[in-house]
């Protein structure tokens, strides 16, 4: 065996030694690095001009204020542009006049409002920078006074009480801002009182019943047993709003089997040797019913899936509908052919505050 000069013995080689020194550290071991950096804080607070000068400060506080008072001309234009140049039927020149005055309006209500924010946060509100730390929250009352704190602080931060200018005019500019819209909204409710206009259709006493969309008459003889049609009044295409008498004049026309009808006996008269009609616009939200199962006799609203049973006077077997469809008295002609024996006794579709039944 080799000997070292020192007379220690060479390890031969594939002997397993034990050596003293200290180990390699492992690439995969964590080491804190001794130079980490430290936190260096928030930077030092620069004072703004309106922090130092009161008159900038005033000056401010005045811009912030004209700017939401103009915000509030700007509403008041857009109501008045609104009634000044109406939208007359076929005349392009109002329509354009009409958009144009009511966009700048509206574009005057809302640009000085967002820049007049902007400034304000900008140059009057605390400029300070925080960190809040994060931390456990509870319901105690020293949370609560805590966040009371943070309120009040806040409001002193911003001046909002304080700046008694900027706090009027803000309010005011919220307020006045949705006027041109609920002008807006209002204006596309009908004219005439919608009580009447929804509790009347074209039906009257000996219209014929007509296939839609051809507005062909149709028999009783054509309404075979587990047929439905989609009907209208005959006399519909000479309306003058043929859509919006449509929308509520649409009916579906159904026949069972007499007996399996349970009729009640002020309305044994409404239908024909089983024939029966409903209106077809569901009383929920005024979608079109235009399913039908025939070996259940159901109909089915296909928005909201309100069910109704077609045997019993289509009352409401499922769904948020509240009320059964309203039915349509009919009867035969000399000719044959089905015709209404009135209108609807109750206003058709979605169920209104104002109706009186």
């Amino acid at each position: 065996m080799a000997k070292q000069d020192n007379g220690e013995s060479l390890a031969a080689a594939g002997s397993a030694v034990e050596k003293s020194g200290a180990p390699a550290v492992s690439p995969g071991t964590a080491v804190v690095a001794s130079d980490a950096l430290t936190n260096p804080g928030l930077p030092p607070h620069n004072p703004r001009v309106t922090d130092t000068d009161p008159a900038k400060e005033r000056h401010a506080s005045r811009l912030v204020g004209g700017l939401f008072l103009l915000s509030i001309v700007g509403s008041i234009f857009a109501i008045v542009a609104y009634i000044i140049f109406p939208i007359t039927p076929g005349d392009m020149l109002s329509v354009r006049l009409n958009t144009l005055f009511l966009g700048l309006g509206i574009t005057l209500a809302l640009i000085p409002l967002g820049i007049g924010a902007i400034y304000w946060a900008k140059n009057l509100m605390s400029s300070h920078e925080l960190v809040e730390m994060r931390h456990p929250t509870r319901g105690t009352d020293e949370t609560r006074a805590a966040a009371a704190n943070i309120f009040t602080l806040g409001n002193q931060e911003s001046g909002f009480t304080r700046r008694k200018l900027i706090r009027n005019s803000l309010i005011g500019a919220l307020a006045v801002f949705p006027l041109p819209a609920i002008v807006m909204f209002r204006d596309l409710a009908p004219a005439e009182d919608p009580v009447a206009l929804f509790k009347h259709t074209m039906w009257k006493k000996g219209t014929r019943l007509a296939i839609d969309p051809s507005g062909a008459p149709i028999k009783a003889a054509d309404v075979t047993r587990g047929s439905v049609f989609h009907v209208i009044p005959a006399d519909l295409y000479d309306a003058e709003h043929v859509l919006d008498e449509k929308a509520k004049a649409a009916v579906l026309l159904m026949r069972l089997d007499p007996s399996e009808l349970n009729e009640l006996e002020e309305r044994k008269e409404w239908s024909y040797d089983g024939i029966v009609a409903y209106s077809k616009i569901c009383t929920h939200v005024g979608c079109p019913v235009a399913l039908y199962e025939q070996h259940t006799h159901h109909l089915l609203c296909p928005c909201h899936q309100s069910t109704f049973d077609v045997t019993n006077h289509c009352e409401v077997i499922f769904g948020p509908a509240k009320r059964p469809l309203p039915q349509l008295p009919i009867a035969v002609d000399s000719e044959g052919y089905l015709i209404a024996q009135s209108d609807f006794l109750e206003p058709v579709g979605p169920s209104f505050w104002e109706r009186s039944v």
